[in-house]
């Protein structure tokens, strides 16, 4: 009987999940839809410049907007890599978003979400109170041209988009980040 009853469930399921017209007529999300994350910022209309710059690829952001790396940020910019698959990036994010919030407009915080899907990264960032602004690079792209395949790593950026440094591996404390961005971009927070 209970047999009977599994294939009687999965035969339900199955034919909930046809192709009506009402599901055609459904608006098609897009990637800033019911997300809590902030748009990416606007940028200057300027090349990043530098003795080393992160590769100019150009990714939508969940929030909307749009994050072109090889543009200059403007002020000074942490870009943390993270993927809602990585258990360090878990732990980490809250910090950077906690140093984010200090921070406000005198460093920069954006995330590249990387190998990964945008409802899986969205629920974690909602899960996390994540709201600094996230570009979406589903594919690794950015991971795979900087020759990495683990996370996280935040890369620091002058406001020219000069990369002054690379945190490989997780931030332990928002006073790491501090401390870190003192050191590399000269901002005292």
């Amino acid at each position: 009987m209970r047999v009977r009853f599994l294939g009687l469930a999965a035969l339900l399921a199955l034919t909930a999940c046809t192709g009506d017209d009402a599901d055609d007529a459904a608006p098609s999300r897009t990637l800033a839809d019911a997300t809590a994350l902030e748009p990416c910022p606007e940028q200057p209309d300027q090349p990043a410049a530098g003795a080393a710059t992160l590769p100019p690829l150009v990714f939508d952001c969940l929030g909307g907007g749009s994050l072109d790396l090889g543009r200059a940020p403007g002020v000074p910019t942490l870009v943390n890599l993270w993927g809602s698959w990585c258990a360090p990036c878990r732990t980490e994010l809250p910090l950077i978003q906690e140093f984010a919030t200090a921070a406000g407009d005198r460093v920069r915080v954006l995330g590249v979400i990387s190998k990964d899907g945008a409802p899986q990264a969205d629920s974690l960032a909602a899960d996390l109170g994540i709201t600094f602004p996230g570009a979406f690079d589903g594919d690794g792209e950015l991971m795979d041209e900087l020759g990495i395949n683990a996370l996280p790593f935040t890369y620091f950026l002058d406001a020219d988009g000069a990369l002054v440094h690379t945190e490989v591996g997780q931030v332990t404390s928002v006073e790491e980040l501090r401390t870190l961005v003192a050191e590399h971009l000269g901002v005292q927070l």
